[in-house]
């Protein structure tokens, strides 16, 4: 579905990226995890078409979408959903999630799209007409996954999502992962949590100073004794 083939990314004279490379299957929930500024979030904006790569390709289905414009990328069915929610506060949460449909595809079925977030995120709908900057930060997390969704993504990248919430939310967060998953959307987790990334995702992605370490099954990446050390203080 979505193959990257030893990516490299610069910005400047500063190299980020050192031929980097991952498979993302259909239905499958792939993490990518490492330590901050590890090339996470870099590897993610360069898919999202948001940093241009220098060498290497991207393709999704065999088709090149290597340095396609942010908005190529979303039509092709990539959406981001990014680092520190990016919510517009002042704006309702109907408001917030229908800025989500808008792709001619998306929009056409905006309608269906809320009774679906809604039906996974039923906590949102007594919240639909109130400021997003009245809700809480697990709420806002929501309210950000859920204006991903009405993008009616194939796949859709979650960008640290459990980062400034307070434990039990994070478990809800990954929860929740795994309900969209079960819905047939294939999912590319980024995060620092490693530990709840490799629980819910099937295979994973170790990046370490821009480059892919260690990959493989999750559950067996959990077990490895380096990654247990250097990531999980065990």
């Amino acid at each position: 579905m979505l193959n990257v083939e030893n990516i490299d990314v610069f910005y400047g004279d500063l190299q980020t990226l050192w031929g980097v490379s991952l498979t993302v299957n259909p239905g499958e929930v792939v993490a990518l995890v490492g330590a901050n500024a590890a090339g996470k979030s870099t590897t993610i904006k360069a898919i999202s078409g948001l940093v241009r790569v220098q060498a290497g390709s991207i393709r999704l289905d065999g088709q090149d979408i290597t340095n396609r414009s942010p908005d190529e990328i979303v039509a092709a069915g990539i959406v981001q959903v990014p680092e520190g929610r990016r919510l517009f506060g002042t704006m309702t949460v109907r408001e917030n999630l229908e800025l989500g449909a808008y792709t001619p595809r998306a929009r056409a079925r905006m309608k269906e799209s809320l009774g679906e977030v809604l039906a996974l995120l039923p906590e949102l709908e007594s919240k639909l007409d109130s400021p997003a900057m009245a809700l809480s930060g697990g709420q806002q997390q929501m309210v950000a996954i859920g204006r991903g969704l009405m993008a009616r993504p194939r796949i859709l990248i979650l960008d640290e999502m459990s980062l400034g919430l307070a434990p039990i939310l994070v478990n809800r967060m990954f929860g929740l992962v795994r309900a969209v998953a079960d819905q047939g959307i294939t999912i590319l987790l980024v995060e620092q949590n490693v530990r709840q990334a490799l629980a819910v995702a099937d295979r994973a992605y170790v990046l370490e100073n821009g480059r892919v370490v260690m990959h493989g099954p999750a559950a067996e990446l959990a077990e490895d004794d380096h990654l247990r050390k250097a990531y999980l203080g065990m």
